[in-house]
């Protein structure tokens, strides 16, 4: 269950990087529901919880308006596999294996294979986020924007949610996900052959 967890909360900072990142600190910090790794404690203090929220409000806004949210999507390019992995590393509970002895404790008790396979799929559905936003900008003129973007945070909030609370969600959300990457290759590839008649 620990690994679906991570998946979610990683699937989550992929469409939404500070999300799953505020949830998890603030669930640690005000519930008995999850009590996060010592490597990722920092993510539960006041400080830390203070910078998520304002990043959060900052990327939520930058990915409502027209244009900027395609530049917003370049600049996630490099937080949101970040966050992916700090999330899953987060989520999914103490290192396994034996532990780095020349790092600092919470730098060796944190699972890096966890955190690189977060990273990894939040990656993943960062692009397929990217290529789909730029779909329904092309089409409807970035009129769509907000819609799109107010559809892709419920997801990514329902994401955490089935993460923290049912995990076995998590597997029918990423079945959703490949499909939505299928069709959005499959679009691309009917548009590119329609530009380019042979």
């Amino acid at each position: 269950m620990e690994l679906l967890t991570g998946a979610g909360l990683a699937s989550a900072a992929g469409l939404n990087a500070w999300l799953p990142l505020l949830v998890l600190g603030l669930v640690a910090r005000t519930t008995d529901l999850l009590a996060l790794p010592d490597g990722w404690a920092w993510l539960a203090e006041s400080a830390v919880l203070v910078g998520l929220g304002a990043l959060l409000l900052v990327e939520t806004l930058a990915d409502k308006v027209p244009g900027v949210d395609s530049v917003n999507d370049v600049l996630q390019t490099a937080v949101r596999p970040l966050a992916g992995g700090v999330a899953a590393g987060a989520g999914t509970g103490v290192a396994g294996g034996a532990p780095v002895t020349d790092l600092p404790s919470w730098l060796a008790s944190v699972d890096w294979g966890t955190v690189v396979a977060g990273a990894a799929l939040a990656l993943a559905v960062h692009l397929l986020k990217a290529a789909g936003r730029a779909g329904v900008d092309a089409a409807t003129l970035g009129i769509g924007a907000p819609v799109a973007s107010v559809a892709e945070d419920a997801l990514s909030l329902g994401l955490v949610a089935s993460a923290l609370l049912a995990p076995l969600l998590v597997l029918v959300a990423l079945a959703l996900l490949v499909v939505a990457a299928v069709v959005v290759v499959r679009l691309r590839g009917r548009r590119g052959r329609a530009a380019h008649p042979v």
